[in-house]
């Protein structure tokens, strides 16, 4: 356990249920201690300890003195005129990375980060054009969670949900059952399979019933395609899958997603379907961002769907969202409903996204934080493994 640069006291944010065992057991109380703990924190979304009233009072002082509960500070809030708001939070003096949350009729959906930055340079992506800093810790993936809980239990973030979602909340029998976060989806700024030693602690706590209490549904993990963690996570954890596939053939994924050199699609499919197999999952989903006259083509989704047929998957056809200098164009609407169309006469299921949060630069592959110190990495040389944490 590592205390924050920041502060000499540990901070309790991203401890797994066993960590925080271990760690009481450290301040000689028992087991138990760890799951009020967890459910002040995680529940409750306490961070004052000395308002843990469950707690022994002796024990409370001794983990004043050298614990806190932190998340990242926020710098900046943005609310698109969709509902959808964005958050800017602080990484370090001069960086900065973004969470998301998208309230819909029947979910919440908060969308959270996994680094600062992002190493992997997919062509069509804001967040790859800013370089990559460092990766988030699991405190500052699981603190995200924490802290749009939070801030959205006081707003009218839950009011906004339809009334199927409001009503699953308000069965629920603990205090966090108000919060209007029901689905978490490592899509934001980052891959998180880059960051493997802190992403899945933080998944831990998200399914945990002493930590969020989410369904496996409803916590997704979304991989440009590092094959070897894609079969470790099968190991590790059940979460559901995602995919940034993007084109149907290795010629085009090389320009799209350059890791497809390393990983081509052949073996990132082999690799999705053991994680089916070994979790038992239902599908894994494949996103596919709509690039006008690139990979949009009737061709193209036919060559989609020969790739797909009779395997487990879902296709997310996803509108392009341009940033500055991008030299890709959205495909026409047209477009996307005849390549869905083509995919959908082939027996595959394949929906289109609808873009949310675009006019404050919060849709898919737009988040962009603030990178200012920046590795380089050549995908597919050696130094990749510079910011791959095992």
């Amino acid at each position: 356990m590592q205390s924050s640069p920041q502060s000499e006291r540990l901070n309790l944010l991203g401890l797994t249920r066993p960590a925080l065992e271990a760690y009481v057991g450290e301040l000689g109380s028992k087991p138990f201690r760890a799951r009020q703990l967890a459910h002040w924190i995680y529940k409750r979304g306490e961070a004052r300890i000395e308002r843990m009233t469950d707690l022994a009072k002796d024990f409370r002082a001794r983990l004043a003195e050298r614990a806190e509960v932190r998340a990242p500070s926020i710098i900046e809030v943005q609310r698109s005129r969709d509902g959808t708001r964005k958050w800017k939070l602080r990484a370090d003096a001069t960086q900065a990375f973004e969470m998301v949350f998208i309230p819909e009729d029947d979910r919440g959906t908060l969308c959270i980060s996994s680094q600062v930055g992002c190493a992997l340079d997919c062509s069509f992506c804001a967040t790859a054009q800013q370089g990559f800093n460092r990766n988030l810790t699991t405190a500052e993936i699981v603190g995200q969670v924490w802290l749009a809980c939070r801030e959205l239990e006081s707003s009218d973030a839950v009011a906004r949900l339809g009334a199927p979602a409001r009503a699953g909340l308000e069965a629920a029998s603990h205090p966090a059952a108000t919060r209007a976060v029901t689905n978490v989806v490592l899509m934001g700024m980052g891959e998180p399979l880059a960051n493997f030693r802190n992403v899945v602690p933080a998944l831990r706590i998200l399914l945990d019933d002493c930590g969020f209490d989410l369904s496996r549904r409803r916590v997704t993990l979304s991989t440009s395609g590092l094959v070897p963690q894609i079969y470790r996570l099968a190991e590790e954890i059940n979460v559901a899958l995602a995919v940034s596939l993007h084109a149907p053939d290795d010629s085009l994924r090389n320009e799209l997603v350059p890791i497809n050199r390393k990983h081509p699609i052949a073996e990132l499919l082999e690799a999705c379907w053991h994680y089916i197999d070994e979790q038992n999952g239902r599908s894994v989903t494949f996103e596919y961002v709509m690039l006008d006259g690139v990979n949009d083509s009737p061709a193209q989704a036919r060559r989609l769907a020969r790739l797909l047929a009779g395997h487990p998957a879902k296709i997310n056809l996803i509108p392009f969202n341009p940033f500055p200098g991008t030299r890709y164009r959205r495909s026409p609407e047209r477009t996307i409903l005849r390549f869905r169309d083509e995919l959908i006469g082939r027996g595959l299921v394949a929906t289109v996204r609808r873009t949310r949060g675009e006019d404050i630069d919060a849709a898919c592959g737009q988040l962009a934080g603030r990178v200012i110190d920046r590795t380089t990495v050549r995908l597919g040389s050696r130094t990749l493994s510079v910011v791959v944490q095992a």
